[in-house]
């Protein structure tokens, strides 16, 4: 009997023990799933926000075939060969653009041969071809002058706020040069 008595009192502080580290770890486990729920709420919001504006930031850049051209100088001997990149804004915008591949290719080819071999060797000739090319490549996303147009030939539903907007947001963002030789 006596080693009843003494294996008795034994287990009571071992429940004990038991119960306090239960509850140490209870409350670890509260405070970390609180300390997540704060990181989510307050950090992930910044993350989403840094994620949008990670894929705002983020071009996707669209190489187009080297073109090669003859420019509009006295004679007709002259000519240009451009490599063009477009920076647009997201992949949605890259399939669009290929999907008006033949158009757009088309509307540079007339820009190009519209200038002089003068013209096209000043940084403000390249600036304003880049302009123009950029305005070609928008054109049959309904951005620009097409849009214009369609406004002008009577299609109310495409009135001037809402070219405004779409002025605003062109997925074009630039037109780069990646090879610009003239002979």
């Amino acid at each position: 009997m006596n080693s009843d008595a003494t294996s008795s009192p034994a287990p009571a502080p071992a429940r004990g023990k038991k119960l306090i580290i239960a509850v140490i770890v209870l409350i670890l486990l509260l405070a970390a799933g609180a300390y997540a729920l704060l990181l989510m709420r307050h950090g992930g919001s910044d993350d989403e926000e840094g994620g949008r504006a990670a894929a705002a930031v983020l071009p996707t850049f669209l190489p187009l075939e080297s073109l090669v051209v003859n420019l509009a100088d006295p004679g007709g001997d002259r000519f240009v060969q451009i490599g063009i990149t477009l920076e647009l804004a997201d992949e949605k915008t890259a399939s669009l653009v290929k999907q008006y591949l033949p158009s757009i290719r088309n509307g540079i080819l007339i820009q190009v041969s519209q200038r002089t071999a003068d013209e096209l060797l000043t940084r403000e000739g390249k600036e304003r071809l880049a302009a123009d090319v950029q305005a070609e490549v928008a054109a049959p996303l309904g951005y620009g002058p097409l849009r214009k147009k369609r406004a002008q030939d009577g299609d109310e539903d495409e009135g001037e706020q809402g070219s405004r907007k779409k002025a605003a947001a062109n997925p074009v963002r630039r037109v780069l040069f990646s090879s610009f030789i003239v002979q």
